[in-house]
């Protein structure tokens, strides 16, 4: 999978996990209280909002206090050891409040759910429900069901399930950013991933009802959405009032045009699906932001060919250089893997020039983890020792470091239009927001009229490796 991480930039660790809650709300409306923690990709949490949708409409109230909770959920990933390992140290803690409240449900959901079931059920006694990602609409009935002292399970995979009909409840918005989950499964057999065994085949969901969903969150205020697909650049979806297909890069013109005032982003691309239209359509709208998420993994061929990666390293150059000819000024961030089996010092070396070749803004960066089930863990000894894997890693961040630091100076004297998404973090004084490059850039507020939601011109003066700092300006000519 090339999902991106929903970790920090520039960071060689999964996100930890994060709590959503909507808001605290009127215990006379709901009856019961759920609380849910979502790790690892951007997938994770969207599904998180669609089964905050599910358990609002079942007289569920959110909390942002597991102590208080009814019920507790834990929207896992699978794709390294650490994560997993975060999991269960999360679910022994909730056991331990469930020794005190014996009513309270806990479960499991996503791509643990699958591989773990038996595990997490019988063995170490953890969880009373396990629900796989593509069974989000049966938790009503699971929940019965535990509530009986059964153990509930549903694992199974579906070739149509896409969730189009449910209004996903926004957690933890900051009321102008929103994702749009646009396909799910993966057809990539990647050797390293265990997400086609978790989230099933490809399906691509009805253009229209994306379409509708970007009108929605536009009129309720949010101004950025991002299309989420484990890979974005093969959506498809036949059209069967026309009968004609609608490509991803139809399906990106289709939401840009639904207001030029709201921005559209996607992630991930896998580097052989994305197309010159895709491309092209990106370079004509203004409001298509001018950042691509285009994971590498590795920068040595046959490390690609063992991957199972389906390109080479020339090939995947040429792919930058193309996307650099058509938008000159886009930003692009990479996943990679430190360490995969059998890899040379050379061939990690071959990573490091690619990097350099590739001019990435930041990286998604780790060292690889075998995940049972996977073509690697049947095929491939995991033979690179673990403190070769985390030195090799380090020489990696070192050079995202560099990289970043090196793009964000380039950028200092330029002008920027700017979503502004909230205050900052070091100064309630300040303004945190995004240009189309996906840089984070923070300016004062200037006792201006600007609120989140709003776009402002900054002029960058100052930078570090994360963050581009400036003054706003009146719109340039």
């Amino acid at each position: 999978m090339d999902m991106m991480l929903t970790d920090s930039k520039i960071h060689n660790e999964t996100r930890q996990g994060e709590a959503f809650a909507p808001f605290e709300q009127d215990s006379n409306i709901y009856t019961k209280r759920f609380y849910i923690e979502s790790y690892g990709c951007q997938m994770n949490f969207s599904d998180s909002e669609i089964v905050a949708s599910i358990l609002q409409n079942e007289g569920f109230g959110a909390t942002r206090n597991f102590e208080e909770a009814d019920l507790v959920l834990l929207n896992t990933c699978s794709i390294r050891e650490k994560a997993e390992q975060t999991v269960r140290k999360r679910l022994q803690a909730f056991r331990q409040v469930k020794q005190q409240r014996p009513g309270m449900l806990i479960g499991v959901l996503g791509c643990m759910a699958e591989r773990l079931k038996s595990k997490l059920l019988e063995e170490e006694k953890l969880v009373d429900m396990v629900v796989g990602p593509d069974a989000y609409r049966t938790l009503p009935g699971l929940i019965e069901e535990a509530e009986t002292g059964q153990k509930a399970v549903n694992v199974l995979l579906s070739r149509e399930e896409t969730y189009a009909d449910i209004s996903p409840v926004r957690l933890g918005s900051n009321g102008v950013t929103a994702f749009i989950s646009i396909m799910r499964g993966c057809n990539n057999m990647c050797s390293f991933c265990v997400v086609p065994f978790t989230r099933g085949r490809e399906r691509s969901r009805d253009a229209h009802s994306i379409i509708q969903e970007a009108r929605d969150l536009y009129e309720q205020g949010f101004r950025e959405v991002t299309l989420l697909g484990q890979n974005v650049d093969s959506y498809y979806w036949h059209d069967e009032n026309t009968n004609k297909p609608v490509t991803f890069a139809m399906l990106l013109e289709m939401v840009a045009l639904v207001h030029p005032n709201l921005r559209i982003r996607f992630s991930t691309s896998h580097p052989k699906d994305i197309t010159d239209d895709v491309l092209f359509t990106m370079a004509k709208y203004e409001n298509i932001c001018n950042y691509i998420h285009l994971p590498v993994q590795s920068g040595n061929t046959r490390i690609l060919q063992i991957m199972n990666r389906t390109y080479t390293r020339e090939w995947y150059m040429s792919k930058v250089d193309r996307i650099r000819e058509i938008i000159p000024d886009c930003g692009i961030s990479s996943d990679i893997i430190a360490g995969f089996c059998s890899e040379t010092e050379e061939e990690h070396q071959d990573t490091l020039s690619i990097m350099d070749y590739s001019r990435y803004d930041y990286s998604y960066m780790f060292f690889y983890s075998e995940r049972p089930g996977t073509l690697a863990a049947r095929r491939y000894p995991d033979d690179v020792p673990l403190d070769v894997k985390k030195r090799r890693l380090q020489e990696i961040v070192d050079k995202q470091y560099h990289l970043s630091l090196v793009s964000n100076q380039q950028d200092v004297g330029k002008t920027f239009k700017v979503l502004i998404e909230g205050e900052s973090k070091k100064s309630e004084d300040e303004w945190m927001g995004r240009n189309s490059q996906n840089k984070v850039i923070v300016f004062p507020k200037d006792n201006t009229n600007l609120q989140p939601g709003s776009y402002a011109w900054v002029k960058v003066h100052q930078c570090n490796k994360a963050t581009l700092i400036g003054t706003r300006i009146d719109q340039p000519e």
